[in-house]
């Protein structure tokens, strides 16, 4: 069994902003893995929660409920309920400034970056060896930081953006299938200079 999240924050005045993406991804995951007959999200472990299945292995999709600076009480629930390992059964899915928009990258353990979201999973889990799938979102330029993330993406990044979620889902679907050294080794592609957005 693996547990996949998606970070973002509730709400549906942040649906769709840039700190969001990691609901972007699950939610796409739910619509090609779960069986839509039988999966519908039940509230559960602070998140909504959809069960899945990718090349007969259990796969849990999780959207956590709480805003992204508590993200870790609904991993960490999940994770202690099913008694999952970090290191081999969580795959986090999470926007990432660092990054050019269009642009993903896949790591097995590492530091939080600043990001909110990160730091309360890895204060939960009292552990950062667990995967993440980093989602590029562009750095903000001249707009205050707080803003930008809780912005929407320019028709522009919208652009960039499509191929990378759709490399977040088949990433997704490779760490289940064949691990993180191989999903790394086919995706974490050289990446083009961080670009900066001035709205």
């Amino acid at each position: 069994m693996k547990l996949i999240v998606g970070l973002g924050n509730p709400g549906p005045e942040y649906e769709r902003t840039r700190h969001n993406v990691g609901f972007q991804v699950i939610d796409r995951l739910a619509r090609r893995f779960a069986d839509p007959a039988t999966s519908v999200p039940k509230a559960k472990f602070s998140g909504l929660l959809v069960e899945g299945e990718i090349s007969g292995e259990k796969v849990l999709l999780l959207r956590p409920t709480v805003f992204m600076n508590l993200s870790g009480t609904s991993v960490a629930e999940a994770a202690r309920f099913y008694k999952l390992e970090p290191t081999r059964d969580i795959l986090v899915l999470v926007d990432d400034l660092a990054l050019p928009c269009g642009s993903i990258r896949i790591r097995g353990e590492g530091g939080t970056g600043g990001h909110n979201g990160l730091s309360d999973i890895r204060q939960k889990l009292g552990t950062e060896k667990w995967a993440r799938c980093r989602i590029g979102i562009d750095r903000p330029g001249r707009i205050p930081q707080k803003s930008y993330v809780l912005g929407r993406f320019t028709p522009e990044q919208e652009s960039a953006l499509e191929p990378a979620l759709e490399d977040a889902v088949k990433a997704s679907a490779c760490w289940v299938n064949e691990g993180l050294v191989e999903t790394m080794n086919r995706f974490n592609r050289r990446e083009t200079p961080v670009k900066t957005t001035d709205e």
